[in-house]
């Protein structure tokens, strides 16, 4: 009795599976991306390792790259992320720069502009509100696309939910043009990025949006204001890149 009682002790303590879904997910349609144990279907170079079925950016080397498919062209993702201290991360889901944010917005210097906060588009629209647990803990991440409609969740909250197309976000559509995004784009590699400090992803899952599942805007959406030295040095960014772009077309 004893015996059984420390057997099931050790399994309480055992993580689960990376690739086990959840009924509702299988239902769905959710295929997981990411087995727990091995790099089948990524590619990297050398500087992730697999650590208790979680993905883990250990040292200098470039990003963690889905080959097996491409992003289906609506979609909804799922995966749980965390960040060490000062970390500045990001998973890129389409062609040229969508970018869902991964940040410690306490203490990594992208922090003070809401625009490269956690759960933004990053250099495009800024979340809603910050919902975000300290570092070295566990977030829940989504990411939903469908036709021009783009929703981020952070800790099973929307904090993003916008239609592209809306001309009341020109301004901010804009600034993911000049960055280098083709809004038409589609078929993009799942990337999660290496930007010099260590992350860790897991239960990463994806499924592809059935034609008559609708997605529609939040009108309600209002993202964080940048304002202040923030703004500045982002017009000031926005020059250099402009100015860059002007030299390289002459």
């Amino acid at each position: 009795m004893k015996a059984i009682r420390i057997i099931a002790l050790l399994l309480s303590l055992s993580p689960l599976p990376a690739s086990a879904l959840d009924p509702t997910e299988t239902k769905q349609g959710f295929i997981s991306l990411f087995d727990g144990k091995t790099f089948e279907g990524w590619k990297h170079n050398g500087n992730w390792a697999i650590e208790n079925g979680v993905f883990y950016r250990k040292s200098k080397g470039g990003s963690l790259t889905y080959t097996t498919a491409t992003v289906p062209d609506d979609f909804e993702l799922r995966f749980e992320w965390k960040v060490s201290k000062a970390c500045n991360s990001g998973v890129y889901y389409r062609p040229a720069q969508y970018e869902y944010q991964i940040l410690d917005n306490v203490y990594s210097p992208y922090g003070e502009n809401p625009r490269q906060a956690a759960g933004s588009l990053f250099f495009c629209m800024a979340p809603s509100k910050d919902v975000t647990k300290p570092f070295g803990e566990w977030n829940t991440g989504k990411v939903k696309c469908k036709g021009t409609v783009i929703e981020h969740w952070v800790n099973h909250q929307r904090v993003l939910s916008f239609d592209y197309t809306d001309p009341k976000w020109a301004k901010q559509v804009e600034l993911l043009r000049i960055r280098g995004a083709d809004l038409k784009a589609r078929g993009g590699r799942l990337s999660l990025q290496d930007h010099g400090k260590d992350v860790w992803f897991r239960e990463l899952r994806w499924r592809k949006i059935p034609v008559d599942e609708k997605l529609t805007a939040d009108p309600n959406f209002k993202p964080l204001a940048v304002t202040g030295e923030a703004l500045k040095k982002e017009q000031a960014r926005v020059k250099r890149m402009l100015e860059a772009k002007n030299k390289k077309t002459k």
